[in-house]
């Protein structure tokens, strides 16, 4: 990205506000933009401030975070569609996780983690990636996956990438970095890239969330 990643806070709790800005104040390559304390605002705000990363607490008053997550995302035709959110909540909750996947949230926090573990989360999400472990992924997608109801609709989708393109969405199902494909395929890192980024193209993808999602709901892998 060229400049400061722009952020956008959102959370009722000042404290955790104030904690994230006073440390993103003093990196570079990131500035805060705006803060929200309600679900509502973060989606005003968004829409206004064109941020390019939103930290979205769950539990806020009135319009909760997934469905702020749900209205920022969901419109491609709007301004605040381009913003990536990153949901932070104060507990590993499945029903968090899986409501926030399906919303379109690119990553998945706990407020336990270290301030400097949240500063690399947004960078990674900025850059267009997602940030949430291998094994909470593979557990909670194939639940997202087994309640859809037109796989078949999905499999025709992928009948439009390569055959080494559908190795790449293999292993992005099965929880790998792009430095662990690009060892499995015998390819460099910036050519595993390369084919992420057609994938994004090819199956309309938001985020290696959603590739992710369509492995899973392609059949090209399964838990376990």
């Amino acid at each position: 990205m060229s400049g400061p990643v722009r952020v956008l806070l959102a959370d009722d709790q000042q404290l955790i506000r104030t904690a994230l800005r006073m440390v993103m104040a003093d990196i570079d390559d990131l500035e805060v933009v705006g803060e929200a304390s309600t679900g509502a605002e973060a989606v005003r705000m968004t829409a206004q401030l064109a941020p390019d990363v939103v930290v979205m607490d769950i539990r806020m008053p009135g319009m909760d975070g997934i469905e702020a997550t749900r209205r920022i995302t969901e419109d491609p035709s709007a301004s605040s569609a381009s913003a990536r959110v990153v949901v932070l909540t104060t507990f590993d909750d499945d029903d968090y996780v899986y409501g926030a996947l399906r919303a379109g949230a690119s990553g998945f926090l706990v407020k336990d983690m270290a301030l400097d573990d949240i500063i690399g989360a947004v960078r990674i999400v900025a850059a267009g990636d997602a940030l949430i472990a291998p094994s909470v992924t593979r557990r909670l997608i194939h639940d997202f996956a087994s309640s859809r109801p037109e796989p078949a609709r999905v499999r025709r989708e992928l009948t439009g990438i390569t055959e080494r393109e559908r190795e790449v969405l293999t292993l992005v199902g099965s929880g790998l970095s792009n430095t662990e494909i690009a060892a499995e395929l015998h390819i460099s890192v910036a050519t595993a890239k390369t084919y992420l980024t057609r994938l994004f193209t090819k199956l309309d993808a938001r985020d290696r969330v959603q590739l992710v999602i369509l492995a899973y709901e392609a059949g090209l892998v399964s838990v376990g």
